[in-house]
């Protein structure tokens, strides 16, 4: 082998480290500068927002790079099966009902809960009915989640109409991803949960390298692809749904590092396309927040600027496409 092949062939593994370097400097700026020597309440504090952050960041570039490969398209992500709709619903559901003063003292672990086992439900139902009983295939599975998606945004929309303004304007707020002081407990559970999903899907990398190459090659090349396909969108399904009900609907920021990802990697190899989109979610997210808030001193999160880069690329790769 060529020393330039060798080369080709070791730099995925480079930009993994680079990016694992990269992250640790990220944390370290953001645990340390302008503590003020205020280390038992500093330290604890931020360490939180952080692996909220690396959490959230993990959980949404891995179901999005999982979603990618099942659908076989680079543009989508699992928004599109309808969960940010289905979260924004289901907060709409709860303040008109309940109203806004009730909700604000609910107990985040029932509310966490509640938001979590909807979601999958949706997903097990959508799923399940899909390749149950009509052997379904994933063009379908979309169709059905955009029209879901819809139905949730327009019932949403209409419940907003005719609460109070107060309640709507509390609404409003629950809207926007946070991640400024989550629940510790609730933390350690989403976290969890992430993990397990992350152990059952380990077994599939290979399966899904296949999967890049297409619905009949799999199948030729003995992979069990209704099984497989069903496997990956559940732990799509509860990583999504984990993130949402965590901090609240990211968008675009999957986009935004699924691509990145496979553009640095060069490989479809999910071993390596994985880690490298987790590892740059985690860096968009946490020097995100430390430049808002040490740089700017804004007191807010980074998602209006993750979602308008993700949005510009989203665009891009509509107009690579159509140049094609």
């Amino acid at each position: 082998m060529s020393a330039s092949a060798s080369a080709g062939v070791a730099r995925p593994e480079r930009t993994l480290l680079v990016l694992g370097g990269v992250t640790l400097a990220c944390a370290a700026l953001f645990m340390l500068v302008d503590a003020g020597g205020q280390w038992d309440f500093i330290l604890p504090f931020r360490a939180r927002k952080l692996a909220t952050a690396v959490l959230v960041g993990y959980a949404i570039a891995v179901s999005t790079v999982l979603f990618q490969t099942v659908t076989g398209n680079r543009v989508l992500t699992p928004a599109i099966m309808g969960f940010d709709y289905l979260y924004v619903l289901i907060q709409t559901c709860l303040v008109f009902v309940l109203g806004s003063t009730t909700v604000a003292g609910l107990d985040p672990w029932l509310l966490f809960g509640v938001e979590v086992t909807l979601m999958v439900i949706f997903s097990a139902l959508v799923n399940g009915w899909l390749f149950g009983v009509v052997q379904g295939s994933v063009h379908l599975l979309l169709l059905i989640g955009v029209v879901l998606g819809v139905l949730f945004r327009s019932l949403a929309s209409f419940l907003q109409r005719v609460i109070e303004p107060n309640e709507f304007v509390f609404l409003q707020d629950r809207f926007f991803a946070s991640f400024n002081d989550p629940e510790h407990g609730l933390l350690l559970v989403a976290g969890g949960l992430t993990l397990g999903a992350t152990v059952l899907g380990f077994r599939l990398l290979r399966a899904c390298d296949v999967l890049v190459l297409g619905r009949e090659v799999a199948i030729n090349l003995g992979v069990d692809y209704s099984r497989t396909v069903a496997w990956v969108l559940a732990l799509v399904a509860v990583l999504v749904s984990v993130s949402t009900a965590l901090v609240g609907p990211v968008t675009f920021l999957g986009l935004l590092v699924a691509n990145l990802a496979y553009s640095v990697t060069n490989t479809y190899r999910h071993a390596l396309v994985l880690p490298a989109a987790a590892l740059i979610a985690a860096i968009a997210l946490v020097s995100g927040q430390f430049v808002l808030e040490r740089v700017f001193g804004l007191d807010t999160n980074p998602r209006v600027i993750i979602e308008f880069l993700g949005g510009l690329v989203f665009l891009a790769l509509l107009m690579r496409k159509a140049t094609r």
